[in-house]
């Protein structure tokens, strides 16, 4: 393959600014959290977003359409020497007004005189001094806070957005924004430092009491060290409850946090205090989903925290729970392009537990499938669409003897039905033939933790694997689905394993497998997701390749829809390397542009 050279358009979104060349390399703005991270369809609220270099923030840009904002403050705590100072005066202030209110007999020979405006600059002194926060206590990538106010449209489709601010240093990284559909509720935002002690110093607040909140609800929040929170609701008996969190999903990663995330845990109480369900995960997923029938009309209490009481201003949370539609399984996990897939679904709370998924329309790639319960959209779940034939396991397949007859190129979709099941597939191959077998499950949602095994008509084994690093799957500790590669010896028979590693099986366990002949391809990622640079410098920027199947060819770079001026140096991933790193030329002229992949 290292002969094929292989072209690509590269895309970034840029911003061009005049600014200081200094400012634009060193000092590129950075969103560290956003509090609340969410709200409700037709809501017009205030939201605080926690960074660095936020100075002259002065427009909200939102993916997806029906939200908008608009800047309200901008809020940087004192430095250490500007905290001296107002210490400094406010102590001769309340020198001040400690003589002005002796006794007649034991004031100085000049009264000092008090005034009005010393009330004034006393109180904006305080006011000032709240901001200030101990240097041992500063976590520098949140310690400016932005208020907008955000207004969401009636009409906005549900679902996650991208936010980012934009001022003088141009756009800062985006973070997760929700559109949710059912009333919310939000804690106050947490500021460890806020009121001045005796005039002097920092105090923390006293803890926020537990909420009262009425189902369905969405409830937004954020874990301070030590800190649990609870909200307190009523149900009926019957009810199925469901309490969906986000937290990693809204911030996967803290940079300088250990370890690196939040690790929400739910529980949920009854009136007596009585525990009756408890999660920290769901399935795979970091962040829990806890599903529960009330057995008895009465209060109830949900409680959060961090697993090991960790928490700050950026352990941000939203927890959806009420009677709510919520999608667990489908089968298959995906179809082929230009068909029309019926879908098996599993779930609570849903209207129906069938439905077609329309890819009439669709290239190869990844679709969303949702049910809508009245005006309820359920969580969203993945669905695989590719070009190749595809087919369905048919039982009995755990023996050789028995093993599915399939024709490759194919998909199969399939599950580990049962614990220890194991499906074998049979194909037809040629002395020398290069085959590929992939399993697509935990990509897509199952949570088969999938092993392979290709064996031939004796049974010798030819090649295994376990687990197969996907780097386009995003932040991801447990790579779970398997991938091999193998040169076929002989002209005959041959056997394809699929098993999960630990044993477990069950409806939920859907897999799809793909035998195939390589398919060498790439997917590029771009890092920063933005530049701000001054016109006419030159700015770095690292463009990584996600190789498929085996693929080692040099990748060729261009700009597309780049403006006059624009051009990459060294625009060329080379043959078998995975990253290069590029200079990006900006045209001499300032302007602000996106250059689409």
């Amino acid at each position: 393959m290292c002969s094929i050279r292989w072209s690509a358009i590269l895309g970034v979104a840029i911003i061009m600014a005049m600014m200081p060349p200094v400012q634009a390399q060193q000092f590129s703005p950075r969103i560290g959290f956003t509090y609340p991270a969410g709200g409700r369809q037709g809501t017009t609220f205030q939201v605080a977003i926690g960074g660095q270099f936020l100075d002259g923030s002065a427009e909200v840009h939102f993916s997806g359409t029906g939200v908008r904002a608009k800047v309200l403050e901008h809020t940087r705590p004192l430095t250490v020497a500007q905290a001296g100072l107002l210490r400094d005066r406010m102590k001769e202030l309340m020198d001040k007004r400690a003589e002005a209110m002796k006794p007649a007999g034991q004031r100085s020979t000049t009264r000092p005189a008090w005034t009005d405006a010393d009330d004034k600059e006393i109180a904006d002194i305080r006011k000032k001094l709240s901001t200030f926060i101990p240097k041992n206590q500063i976590n520098a990538a949140i310690v400016e806070t932005v208020t907008i106010e955000v207004t969401i449209a009636a009409d906005a489709p549900p679902g996650e957005r991208d936010i980012r601010l934009r001022g003088p240093l141009g756009l800062t990284n985006p973070l997760v924004f929700c559109v949710g559909q059912v009333p919310e509720f939000s804690r106050k935002l947490a500021v460890v430092y806020r009121e001045p002690k005796n005039g002097m110093g920092p105090k923390v607040p006293p803890r926020e009491p537990d909420l009262n909140i009425t189902l369905p609800a969405t409830v937004n929040g954020q874990i301070m060290p030590g800190a649990v929170d609870r909200f307190h609701f009523k149900a009926t008996k019957g009810q199925r409850l469901v309490a969906a969190v986000g937290a990693r999903a809204l911030i996967p990663y803290l940079p300088d946090a250990v370890p690196g995330w939040f690790q929400a845990t739910l529980a949920l109480y009854d009136a007596k205090g009585n525990e009756l369900a408890y999660v920290d995960d769901y399935r795979f997923n970091p962040d829990p989903v806890l599903f529960y029938e009330i057995p008895a009309d009465g209060e109830y209490v949900a409680e959060i925290r961090d697993s090991i009481y960790r928490g700050r201003e950026d352990f941000v949370y939203r927890i959806t729970l009420g009677e709510l539609p919520f999608v667990t399984s489908t089968f298959p996990l995906g179809g082929k392009a230009g068909t029309r897939t019926p879908l098996q679904l599993k779930g609570w709370n849903l209207p129906v537990d069938k439905l077609v998924q329309d890819a009439t329309e669709k290239k190869p790639g990844m679709m969303q499938t949702s049910v809508r319960k009245g005006e309820l959209v359920s969580n969203h779940v993945p669905f695989a669409v590719d070009s190749l034939a595809e087919c369905n396991e048919q039982e009995p397949n755990n023996m050789p003897i028995t093993a599915q007859l399939v024709t490759q190129p194919v998909i199969i979709n399939g599950r580990i039905d049962k614990p220890g099941d194991i499906d074998i597939f049979r194909f037809e191959g040629r002395a020398g033939e290069e085959i590929v077998a992939e399993v697509n499950a935990r990509r897509l949602n199952s949570p088969l933790d999938s092993m392979l095994t290709l064996t031939d008509a004796s049974g010798k084994q030819l090649a295994f694997n376990d687990d197969h690093e996907d780097k386009g799957s995003g932040l991801n500790t447990h790579h779970a689905d398997s991938w091999l590669r193998a040169t076929l010896p002989a002209t005959g028979a041959y056997y394809v394993h699929v098993a999960d590693t630990q044993h477990n099986g069950g409806e939920e366990y859907a897999f799809r497998l793909r035998i195939s002949s390589p398919r060498p391809d790439y997917e590029l990622r771009v890092t920063p997701s933005s530049i701000n640079a001054r016109g006419g410098t030159n700015v770095p920027l690292t463009v990584y390749a996600l190789r498929k199947d085996g693929f080692t060819g040099e990748i060729a770079l261009s700009l597309k829809d780049a403006p006059a001026g624009t051009s990459l140096a060294g625009a060329k991933i080379p043959a078998n390397q995975d990253q290069v790193r590029l200079t990006l030329a900006a045209p001499a002229t300032a302007l602000e542009t996106s250059i689409a992949f």
